[in-house]
Parts: C-alpha cells; structure tokens; sequence
C-alpha cells in the first residue's frame, strides 16, 4: 500500500533529513587502514616483463600502476595551472612569486588540468597537491626557499623606495602570505566543487621539521620544535578546507633499524593526526602518510625493522594509510618485485588484516583501532602463534589468505592496548551505538511521514497501525543498509572518542 507517490516522497525526507551524515565511501571499503601504491612502475610490467602483481598483497594501486588514476591521483607542481616558482637557474615561471601572478588565469587552467587528469565526476580517490617549490608562511621559506622572500621584498623596494627596511619587510610578508594561502586555499575549493568525493590535501602537508637527528643523533627526541607544531596551529584555514592530509615519513639511510628511526616517525604523525583533530567540528580529517620503499636519495630497502617503524607505527597510531611512493628507475624492478614479494607484502598482509580483525572484535567495525597510549609500543600485528599467511594458487595467479583466530588472550591483550575511533555516525566505547543526530533524524521522518498520510475514518485505525509500522521498518531497514555503510567510512569519523 506504500503508493509510488508516497514513495517518491518518502526518499526525499531521506534525503532532506539526513544530509547532514552523508559522506563518500572509503578508498576501499570496510578496511581501516590501506596501503596505497603511487610509484611509476607500469614499465616494469610494458618494458620489462616483471608483474609486479600488487593486488596479491592487500596494495591498493591505479590500474597499470600509473601516477594518475581512480585510486590515488597526485598534481606535480608543473600539472595543475599556472603554478608560479622561481626555476633552478633562478628564472621566474608564472610569475615566480604568487602575489605576481593572476590567480583567475591560474584557476581556469586548473579546472582544465583537474578535468583532464581525473575526468571521472564520481572520483573517490586520494587526490594529493605536491607544490613544494615554496611555502606559504614567510617564515617557513629558508634555505633554496630564500629566494621567495628576496624576490618579494624586491617587488615592494621598487615600489616604494622611501620606505624603512623593516616596512618593506612587513608588506613583503603580508603580501607573500596573502596571495599564497588564496591560491592555495582557492586550489582547494575548485578541486572539491569539480570532484567532490575526492580526499584533497597537499603533499607533505603538516610538517613536524624534527630533523635534527643529523646535528643531535645522541640526544633526540623526535619531538616537533613547539614554533614548528605552532606555525602549523596558524595553518587552520588549509587544514580547513582540505578533505585528508598527507604528511610524509620518509626515511634517510643514516636512521637504518635506529631508535630514531621510530621517534622520527611517531611525532611526525601524532603531529598529522593532532591537526586532523582541530581542522573540522564534525570529524576527523583521515591521514594518509607518504612512505617510501627505500630510504630515502638510495635504492635500498626498507629493513623489516623500519617497516614497523613506518607503516606498523602509522596504523597504531590511527592514521587511515600509507602511500608508498617513489619516481622508479627500471632498472630496480626486478629489487622491487622481490621486495614486495617478501618482507614488504608479507607485512602489509599482516597490518591491514590485524587492522581489519581489530576493527570487527572491538568496534564493530563501525570504527578503527588506535593506541590507548600513543607513545606505548602497541602494534597491529597479527600473533604467529593463532594466524598464518598463507599462498593458494589459482587460475587468478597466486593470492594469499590469512587463516586461523583470536584467542581469548588475544582479544584481552587487543582490548588493553586499543581504543575505538568511531567512523561518523556511530558513537559508543565500542562504537555500537548510532549517534544521537541519526536518531533524531528517524524521529523526524516518522513525524514527517506521519503528516504525509490522509485522515483516518474510525474503521482505518487497523491499517493506520500497519501502515506506521510499515513505514518504521522501512525506514530501519533502509537506515542500516544504505545509510549507515556509507557512513561508516575511513573518511569520516566522530571526534567522540578521539579525546
């Protein structure tokens, strides 16, 4: 008796009611923490005959292993409009500095550039901005960065030579952050209003600048400078605007299997996750954490030490991901396939599995596992003595099956050692119970419904009852099965217990 009419309007009140819990699916859905492949390596397999063959172990990657896809897209800084930067030789490009360049010609051709490299409207992947040329804090731009600062104090000087050096540097600096936080943020905008579901963020954006393990290897502490992790308070309106961050955690050679290594690492991401927590009111923002397969300027290998180092130390500490990236030479797949056919991929299957298991025995999987005591020595690691991976053979090619289960102790020790971070839309110790808007939003609709239907002789009060009931099953079924899987995804999640 639900009538299409009445139908029609029903999916309406859904939608009207409850738009303020919709949310894109996750990269790959029900897992709580992925790793992304975003290295060039298509070559291997065209040029070289060597198949890496990543879906094998639980890597998520673009079809042909391409820089671009459905997966993971990334914008160099020479792909994505008129970027404007000072070359190596010290020549101006578009400008060289950003308050020198038109930003309406920059976004046009952002828009083109943005169609051009993701041209599905529906995209869902990570989309990642690499402009490193310079910073958008005037402060921030040292080193091969000093020229952004000359340059812009030229710009004034010559405008107003009468001027005081310490009024050409205060114009200097405003006018350089000025137009650097609207091109950026402005970056932002357009790319969320063209491809809305996609997760926008910077590369290597927040930075922790905790490298002084190569003046200090005796004494550090890995900890972020206090003006560092304050400059990037003062970063709120980027953090703001984008959809996921994407810090980075690359490895230089001299931490190889180091303590430091590991306090490189932690602080580099509590610090990500510190600033996910502050950016928005209603969620979390998901990080997603530039790794590489080597350390860093070389061709060697992460050892398994370094890899818990890196991806085991990220998905303890929460974070949504690791992108494993790198600019391939060919010369490395035949390393790089025995790499992933090895330590790399046998400890990928275990992390994103023990995630995934976590995610089901304590929230239900309506969240993801995170350290109770961030600085603990907790892992995601799935116990050799209860589970085993495994390689079954098929007409598919090789896949790998995790077997076996917790065991009480197991569950106890997982309990101890982690807490829930519920996916938005459900809240709870154990994130099993839907938050309180969701539950208003089904009180709503059953009272909106309620007006909908026509009055009632006194011989349809039966098929009143009925037709309520009907609707409130409707409605719950509907809830649960549509509603809340879309919810409950890797990027949206409720600040509730993330305190």
């Amino acid at each position: 008796f639900l009538t299409q009419k009445f139908t029609k309007h029903l999916f309406f009140l859904l939608e009207k009611s409850c738009i303020m819990f919709s949310c894109t699916a996750p990269l790959l859905l029900h897992k709580p923490f992925i790793v992304v492949w975003n290295a060039p390596t298509e070559q291997c397999r065209l040029r070289y005959k060597v198949d890496l063959d990543l879906s094998v172990f639980d890597i998520a990657s673009n079809t042909n292993e391409t820089l671009c896809g459905s997966n993971v897209t990334i914008f160099y800084h020479t792909h994505l409009g008129y970027y404007p930067y000072y070359s190596d030789n010290g020549d101006p490009v578009n400008g060289g500095v950003p308050q020198n360049e038109s930003l309406t010609k920059y976004l046009n051709k952002a828009k083109s550039d943005i169609d051009y490299s993701i041209p599905m409207k529906k995209f869902q992947g990570l989309a990642v901005i690499d402009w490193e040329n310079w910073r958008p804090q005037w402060d921030r731009n040292w080193g091969n960065k000093t020229i952004y600062k000359n340059k812009s104090l030229e710009m004034v000087r010559r405008r107003h030579p009468q001027w005081s050096e310490d009024k050409i540097r205060k114009v200097a600096k405003e006018e350089f952050e000025k137009a650097g936080k609207s091109f950026m943020n402005n970056t932002i905008l357009l790319a969320e209003h063209m491809r809305p579901n996609g997760l926008w963020g910077y590369c290597l954006h927040p930075d922790c600048y905790n490298y002084d393990y190569k003046e200090h290897p005796e004494t550090y502490t890995g900890k972020c400078p206090a003006i560092e992790s304050s400059r990037n308070d003062l970063l709120l309106w980027l953090w703001k605007e984008s959809t996921a961050l994407y810090p980075s955690i690359y490895l230089d050679y001299i931490l190889k299997s180091s303590p430091n290594a590991l306090k490189f690492v932690h602080y580099r991401v509590k610090e990500a996750i510190h600033i996910a927590s502050i950016a928005r009111k209603d969620y979390v923002l998901p990080v997603f954490v530039y790794s590489r397969p080597f350390y860093a300027y070389t061709f060697h290998v992460l050892t398994e030490t370094d890899l818990v180092n890196t991806i085991g130390e990220s998905a303890a500490l929460g974070a949504a991901g690791v992108v494993l990236w790198g600019s391939m030479q060919y010369e490395s797949c035949s390393t790089v396939k025995r790499y992933i056919d090895g330590p790399l991929g046998h400890y990928v299957i275990n992390v994103t599995s023990a995630a995934k298991l976590c995610s089901k025995v304590l929230c239900k999987k309506n969240g993801r596992c995170i350290r109770k005591n961030s600085g603990s020595s907790a892992y995601l690691h799935l116990s050799p003595n209860n589970f085993k991976i495994q390689v079954h053979h098929s007409e598919m090619g090789p896949r790998f099956q995790v077997t076996g289960k917790l065991s009480l102790k197991n569950t106890e020790a997982m309990r101890q050692r982690f807490m829930c971070q519920c996916y938005q839309g459900w809240t709870g110790i154990f994130c099993e119970l839907p938050d309180q808007r969701l539950m208003d939003c089904i009180s709503s609709l059953i009272f909106s419904i309620s007006l909908m239907l026509p009055p009632l002789s006194h011989h349809s009060q039966h098929y009143y009852a009925v037709t309520v009931l009907t609707i409130y099953f409707f409605i719950s079924v509907f809830l649960s099965l549509i509603v809340l899987p879309i919810k409950s995804d890797s990027r949206c999640y409720s600040n509730t217990n993330n305190k």
